[in-house]
């Protein structure tokens, strides 16, 4: 059992430079210390996972591309988040908006290969 994650969860992905912020969309969902609830298609780039700053992983062709540019320097680049699976794994007892909720333990993968994990569930008050 852990924390549910709503919107205003602090985000971390291995390969971001600077922690991220999770938008939870609040259309016909449940609300959790005040704040709408997350579930695991709560995944959408740009809607729901903000950007982490600049992004250091080799294989985000903004990142090869600098790091080329830089003649083999490992440059970072800003980062667009690429997420198009679930997060997983989320708590199938308990279904928000016809899925399974969001929980402090649930990961996403970023496509260029970045773990994203919830460091701060957004509330204290409930756990699921």
């Amino acid at each position: 059992m852990g924390q549910g994650g709503v919107n205003g969860a602090l985000l971390q992905c291995t390969f971001g430079m600077v922690p991220s912020v999770l938008a939870v969309l609040p259309g016909s969902r449940v609300f959790c210390g005040g704040m709408p609830a997350a579930n695991i298609m709560d995944n959408k780039p740009l809607i729901n996972i903000c950007p982490f700053g600049m992004c250091t992983c080799p294989s985000n062709p903004t990142v090869a591309a600098a790091t080329a540019a830089a003649l083999g320097v490992p440059t970072p680049a800003p980062c667009i988040p690429v997420t198009i699976s679930p997060w997983v794994p989320g708590n199938p007892t308990l279904l928000f908006g016809g899925f399974p909720a969001l929980t402090q333990e649930s990961k996403l993968i970023c496509s260029y290969g970045g773990i994203i994990t919830i460091s701060t569930a957004g509330q204290s008050s409930v756990e699921y």
